[in-house]
């Protein structure tokens, strides 16, 4: 499934934040919930210039003019929460689902948002309402992990925090969630901009060389390649 979103049309973009598609650890627990189950398609968030993808700061403020389909209900018949996963390992609940994604690099963390929306009768949130809610777990999970050290032979490209390299909630954008297992959803996110722009240092010159030796950090401090 995530292979088919990355050749949706995103001209220009980055790359996408690499995670493996969640599975149950046991092959029971994949049995009874994947094999034995239905899972529903992806959901995909178009704009209206029928690229693919919503800014998660746009999302986060409610700017979802162009999002394509925005007040589409969604997890209609759910349970009355889900939960955002990060670096998730297991997790099912009767009656609820589960937001799965994985972070290269940072420990588990999980928060719950509402399924349904404040009318009287509740009714699902809309896909609009889908993307902020997703996008207020990642602003959150960010805030919480970006001054933890990564686990030991992470790839420090994915580094969040607020230093110039660092991954932050403006530089992402969420491209579709995942029906993984029975009550777990997974979202998909990538960078902005292709990441060579991201880690490109300026370009020396008589009139600036001294200035750039002078304010910048070298990117050996900020970024590890792995190979």
């Amino acid at each position: 499934m995530f292979r088919d979103a990355s050749k949706l049309p995103m001209d220009g973009a980055g790359p996408f934040i690499p995670q493996l598609m969640y599975k149950p650890h046991t092959t029971s627990d994949r049995k009874r919930y994947v094999e034995e189950v239905l899972l529903e398609g992806p959901l995909f968030f178009y704009s209206d210039n029928a690229r693919c993808g919503i800014l998660l700061k746009d999302a986060l403020h409610s700017r979802t003019r162009k999002l394509h389909n925005r007040d589409k209900p969604v997890f209609e018949g759910r349970g009355p929460s889900v939960s955002i996963r990060l670096e998730v390992r297991l997790f099912n609940s009767f009656g609820h689902c589960s937001y799965c994604l994985q972070w290269p690099g940072y420990r588990q963390w999980s928060k719950q948002i509402p399924t349904k929306d404040f009318r009287n009768p509740p009714g699902p949130i809309t896909l609009g309402k889908l993307a902020k809610n997703v996008a207020k777990c990642v602003q959150r999970f960010i805030q919480e992990r970006k001054s933890s050290p990564m686990e030991d032979d992470s790839d420090h490209r994915w580094r969040i925090g607020e230093a110039p390299y660092d991954i932050k909630l403006e530089d992402l954008v969420l491209v579709s969630m995942h029906h993984v297992s029975l009550g777990s959803w997974q979202p998909q996110l990538r960078l902005v901009r292709p990441r060579e722009s991201r880690f490109s240092r300026p370009t020396a010159t008589p009139s600036n060389a001294q200035a750039i030796s002078a304010n910048s950090i070298p990117l050996s401090q900020h970024v590890r390649i792995s190979r």
